[in-house]
């Protein structure tokens, strides 16, 4: 049976202020289960258009789609609903609240979708454990250390069941050993949960834990081969 794309891209154009151009003719399938890394010079679009895909900004043309819904049918309120229930994100400067236990933090994309509080935090506790955090939820941020708080970052994008996932150079602040542990726990729980993941970096190391790397250029995304 012929499985539909869980992200479609279609023709995507962007230029900034100024009349600079990022991108054009920018098109991409995402299969669910699929993680796709995506490489690219600095200033070529990378968080731009991640934007783009989670309705935070808008193209100038194409289209994008999350399980067949088009953004550009949704407004505004329909789209930050979308957002909250079938995106996940995780970034490169954690977006840990230092005032909220670890527990807390993870569990707060269910709070905002009105979960029962028990159930938010057995999700929590469940999400903190499949990061290796067992028995963490009742720390805080300032106990944990780089790679321990993007664990945690890790856990919260997924605690909700997202479709897709999102990543914005999610090691960055990290040092290359514990990147790569990091992301070998991103991609395991990725593959286990079966949402499509696309996360853009300019590391080759993280990169390589995806199925697939796709460069940014000008001209859309061409497929990166290994040398």
């Amino acid at each position: 049976m012929h499985r539909a794309a869980l992200l479609t891209l279609s023709g995507l154009a962007k230029t900034v202020p100024g009349g600079r151009r990022l991108f054009e003719g920018l098109s991409l399938a995402l299969m669910p289960g699929e993680f796709v890394a995506v490489m690219g010079e600095s200033g070529v679009g990378k968080s731009t258009l991640l934007n783009v895909i989670a309705g935070l900004d808008t193209a100038d043309k194409g289209w994008v789609a999350i399980d067949g819904t088009s953004l550009d049918a949704l407004d505004e309120a329909a789209r930050t609903r979308l957002r909250r229930d079938r995106i996940g994100f995780v970034f490169q400067a954690f977006h840990v609240l230092p005032h909220l236990t670890l527990g807390q933090n993870v569990a707060l994309p269910l709070v905002l979708q009105r979960l029962a509080t028990a159930e938010a935090t057995a999700r929590a506790k469940e999400a903190l454990d499949a990061v290796g955090l067992e028995g963490r939820a009742n720390d805080y941020p300032r106990q944990l250390s780089g790679g321990e708080l993007q664990r945690v970052a890790i856990a919260r994008a997924l605690v909700h069941r997202p479709a897709l996932l999102l990543a914005d150079e999610p090691t960055g602040n990290l040092d290359p050993d514990t990147a790569g542990r990091v992301m070998a726990l991103f991609a395991d729980q990725v593959r286990r949960s079966g949402a499509a993941a696309l996360l853009v970096t300019h590391s080759d190391a993280v990169a390589a834990a995806a199925d697939r790397t796709l460069l940014l250029t000008r001209n859309g995304l061409v497929e990166r081969r290994a040398t």
